[in-house]
This record gives C-alpha cells, sequence and structure tokens, in this order.
C-alpha cells in the first residue's frame, strides 16, 4: 500500500476533473456521491478536491455495472473495501473486472433486433440467439452480446437451423469453460501474488497495471491462434485417416 504522501493521496481533483478522469458526468459523480460510492472530498473552504482513489473508486463503479451489477449490489461490493482505501488496490480490482468487450452491450427492441439481423426473427430462431448466448432479454427489450452480428450471419448461408444451433452451443460451452479457467489462473498467479504484498510504489502500481491490460490481449490472440493451431491439427489427423476425426 502507498503512503498517504504519495500523488495518488493527494486530493488534486476538481469535481469537473473527477469527472473527466472517470469519464462521467458530473451529475452521474454526485449521484454516486450522494449514494456513499465515493469516500467524501477534501474541503478547502467551500471547494470540494478528490484524490485518484475516487477516480478509481468510480471506475470500479463502472466495471461493476458492466457486469450488470445493481447500484444495491454495487454498494455491498465496495462497502468490503475501505473508504480510505489505496488507490492502486482499487484500480487494479477495476482492472480485473473490467469487460473484455470492446463496447457494452446494446438494450434494443423487438424491431432493432431484427433490422439489426437482417430479417424477421421467428420465435425459435430467437430461441437459438438466446440459447448460444448471443441476445438476453432484458423486460420487453433484448440486450445483444459480443459475437451477434457475426453470428446471424449464418443465418442467411445454406446451413441448417441445427448445425448452426449445435455449432454456437459447442463455443459457448468450452469458451465458458476456458474463460473459468483461465480467470482463475490469472486471480491465483497474477493478481493474488500482487495483491499479497503489504506496499508497491506509484511505479510499481503503474507497471502491474500496464501488465494486465497487456496480458488480455496477448490471452484473446493466444485464444485465436490456439484455435487455428488444434483446427489445422484435426485436419491433418483426418488426412492421415485417423479414425478418432
Amino acid at each position: 500500500m502507498v503512503n498517504d504522501t504519495s500523488s495518488a493521496q493527494i486530493a488534486r481533483l476538481t469535481v469537473d476533473e473527477l469527472a473527466a478522469e472517470a469519464g462521467m458526468s458530473v451529475r452521474t459523480v454526485r449521484y454516486y456521491a450522494g449514494l456513499g460510492l465515493v469516500p467524501p472530498p477534501e474541503r478547502r473552504g467551500r471547494q470540494a478536491y478528490y484524490a485518484d482513489v475516487h477516480v478509481a473508486r468510480l471506475k470500479l463503479v463502472r466495471a461493476l455495472q458492466d457486469h450488470g451489477l445493481s447500484l444495491t449490489a454495487i454498494e455491498d461490493y465496495l462497502a468490503r473495501i475501505p473508504a480510505d482505501g489505496d488507490a492502486d488496490e482499487v484500480a487494479v480490482r477495476a482492472l480485473a473486472l473490467t469487460t473484455w468487450s470492446p463496447q457494452p452491450p446494446e438494450v434494443v427492441s423487438r424491431a432493432e433486433l431484427e433490422r439489426r439481423a437482417g430479417r424477421d426473427l421467428d420465435g425459435g430462431t430467437l430461441e437459438v440467439l438466446v440459447a448460444v448466448g448471443l441476445v438476453e432479454h432484458v423486460d420487453d427489450q433484448f440486450e445483444l452480446q459480443p459475437g451477434f452480428d457475426a453470428f446471424v450471419k449464418l443465418l442467411s448461408l445454406d446451413v441448417g437451423i441445427e448445425g448452426i444451433t449445435a455449432a454456437g452451443l459447442a463455443v459457448k460451452r468450452h469458451t465458458e469453460a476456458l474463460a473459468e479457467e483461465l480467470t482463475d489462473i490469472f486471480a491465483q498467479q497474477v493478481v493474488g501474488p500482487y495483491r499479497a504484498q503489504t506496499h508497491h510504489t506509484p511505479e510499481e502500481a503503474a507497471t502491474f497495471q500496464s501488465t494486465i491490460v497487456q496480458l488480455r490481449q496477448l490471452t484473446l490472440e493466444a485464444v485465436v491462434s490456439g484455435f487455428q493451431r488444434a483446427a489445422n491439427q484435426v485436419i491433418n489427423r483426418s488426412l492421415r485417416g485417423d479414425r478418432r476425426v
């Protein structure tokens, strides 16, 4: 934990600067502050000033929201983190929870869903999209998950819906298992050892946060190249007459 004299603990940001750093509106920042999701600012006369820990906590709130947590659930989660906790510790939590998707899920109407799909969607087709995890019901609307646009292109191909469904379920099954295993490894072998240390300099914290970002990108590249390699191996076995293929 960095000491209280570090720049991460110095209250130097106005509410407008805090909002810009966190990527939120001032109104949203004040609303979250009113809910107690960030610690009180430092007062100097009538002016309030915020530190990097406030930025980190707001980014953590956004990360938790991206995973579908309600504000009540977020309050419960943040209650387990000391209000005067270190900014770098909070930033690590936020990075570890940040969604891997480049864009947050879109919530659309049924009409917009069909427009995006480029076709009318009967009940059976919609059930397939829900089953493979590319569409989720949100009240009377629909939340589009990453991969939706690519998957619906399959619907225009001369391939039976049974085959498309089987392929989609196989991808979902194996990627979820892979994600769980890699997340566990990441938590135990990367984040765990870092958080087990009681002291980090600001430079060490910044380096570690950069490492997390790079690890994510390299993991995505490894998954793609790993599938390509495995598919080639399956083809090669087939060409050699391996009966297992």
